[in-house]
């Protein structure tokens, strides 16, 4: 029998099989409100430098103004590969949050470690209906952050930190 094959019921291919968490990722309404904000800003810099140039330096000096609309081609592209890079697993005993394209970080937050666990919304945010989860923990490095969560999901994830930092009580 081969190494790796469905035969090989060896406890440390299940242990490996069972270490992979379930991960969640974030939803589409940060992604539509940040692309939003993007062309939003960026149409708004075309415009004013085109009419700007067009008018100071003349037709030809307006054609500058396809440089914000490149750039926002180039930021459309990499704001969908950064929302897709984020997620988040809740385990046993920790919380994990993965993100990052080209550098990968990942974050891991012990529910024991919790000191407090927010829920915060600016006005953008809650006209789009995202809410995002902030943990503290008693070092500055491990402080984490989940954005772009339905508010329902930040206040039930909120509940079952707080509730799981409670029994391992060694914070919250």
């Amino acid at each position: 029998m081969e190494t790796g094959s469905p035969q090989n019921t060896g406890s440390a291919g299940d242990e490996r099989a069972g270490d992979e968490p379930g991960w969640t990722g974030l939803p589409p309404g940060l992604l539509r409100m940040r692309r939003l904000l993007l062309v939003v800003w960026l149409g708004l810099l075309a415009i004013g430098l085109g009419l700007l140039l067009g008018l100071l330096a003349g037709p030809g000096w307006a054609a500058f103004s396809v440089l914000p609309l490149a750039l926002m081609a180039w930021g459309w592209v990499m704001l969908g590969r950064n929302w897709r890079s984020w997620r988040y697993a809740e385990r046993a005993d920790d919380l994990l949050i993965s993100r990052g394209v080209l550098w990968r970080e990942e974050t891991v937050v012990p529910y024991g470690r919790m000191q407090l666990v927010e829920v915060t919304s600016g006005p953008v945010e809650r006209h789009f209906g995202l809410a995002s989860v902030q943990l503290h923990t008693a070092a500055a490095a491990t402080d984490a952050t989940i954005p772009g969560l339905d508010p329902a999901e930040a206040e039930r994830l909120r509940d079952r930190l707080t509730e799981l930092g409670e029994a391992r009580s060694a914070g919250l």
